[in-house]
């Protein structure tokens, strides 16, 4: 078996057929090399057997890998057997049987209440579409929902007397969740904002049934949502730490903190799975140690010896 010659007609093949990008197509090549470069170290190259591949992958933990890369050297592999299985260059695949690492989950990342409030002072309230903005923002602390959920949002799912939202989610399932009296407020404001119906205004309400409108009054895209966050984030130097979907991250944890119980949370963020939402625990712990950290007495006095 010639090796480096079936591992070019590889690359060729993911360059010219198949358009791969030169990032990936590096880093497919550099996989390769490295695993023909063990081989040939080994004597291996004539059959490659299981035995061979979980040596490799031992060698990679031995390397110090992490978790994530080696994932990433055994997909390599992966498709560069079924390549050659689908050319008849092999009979058996010796990959097929192993199973990938499974890789460790990180936590999502939350902003603490005092970065909540500096990010919603940032829309100017005094215009329209800093209105709307601003809704948007306290809706998604308010009640956790995913951007889709939001734009998706149309004047008959909000009772403004009840303070509850109808959201259509994952899978088309409906939920009905609480809004807090200050997101009602803003909503409020915003649906009967005088700019909203100035005939002969290009961001002049054409949608009537849509709660959060484009500048041409048409239904505000998950798109445009998200480049609306991104500018505030921009500019409240917190583009490092957040995305929109950050919010609902920070909300979940919140209630915990608080005191709500993990069912409860589980039907407000509409999670199938109450497993999903454990994840807010380990936030939750991670929080309360670095907040240890920072406020013990015996480790602040470290930090100023250091």
């Amino acid at each position: 078996m010639n090796l480096l010659l079936l591992i070019t007609h590889f690359l060729n093949d993911l360059e010219e057929v198949k358009n791969y990008s030169p990032h990936t197509l590096r880093n497919y090549k550099m996989d390769l090399y490295m695993f023909k470069d063990f081989l040939l170290q080994r004597k291996k190259m004539d059959k490659i057997t299981k035995k061979e591949i979980r040596s490799y992958l031992a060698f990679l933990t031995f390397k110090g890998l992490s978790k994530r890369t080696t994932f990433r050297h055994l997909s390599t592999l992966r498709s560069f057997f079924k390549y050659l299985m689908k050319k008849k260059e092999i009979s058996l695949n010796p990959i097929e049987e192993i199973e990938s690492p499974k890789l460790d989950k990180p936590l999502p990342k939350v902003l603490s209440y005092k970065e909540i409030k500096h990010l919603f002072a940032q829309p100017d309230l005094s215009c329209y579409l800093g209105l709307r903005d601003r809704c948007m923002m306290e809706l998604f602390y308010s009640s956790a929902l995913r951007i889709s959920e939001l734009a998706h949002l149309n004047r008959i799912d909000f009772d403004p007397k009840k303070l509850l939202l109808r959201v259509k989610g994952k899978g088309k399932k409906e939920r009905i969740i609480p809004v807090t009296s200050n997101a009602a407020c803003f909503i409020k404001s915003y649906l009967n904002h005088s700019e909203r119906f100035a005939e002969g205004k290009p961001h002049a309400e054409k949608d009537q049934e849509a709660i959060f409108l484009n500048r041409w009054g048409k239904r505000l895209s998950t798109r445009s949502i998200d480049r609306r966050f991104k500018h505030y984030l921009l500019k409240s130097h917190l583009i490092s730490k957040a995305t929109p979907h950050t919010i609902r991250h920070t909300i979940a944890t919140h209630w915990l903190e608080n005191g709500m119980d993990l069912k409860t949370i589980q039907i407000l963020l509409g999670h199938g799975s109450l497993k999903t939402t454990t994840i807010y625990t380990h936030v939750s712990k991670k929080l309360k140690q670095e907040t240890y950290h920072k406020a013990h007495p015996l480790m602040q006095k470290k930090s100023l010896s250091s």
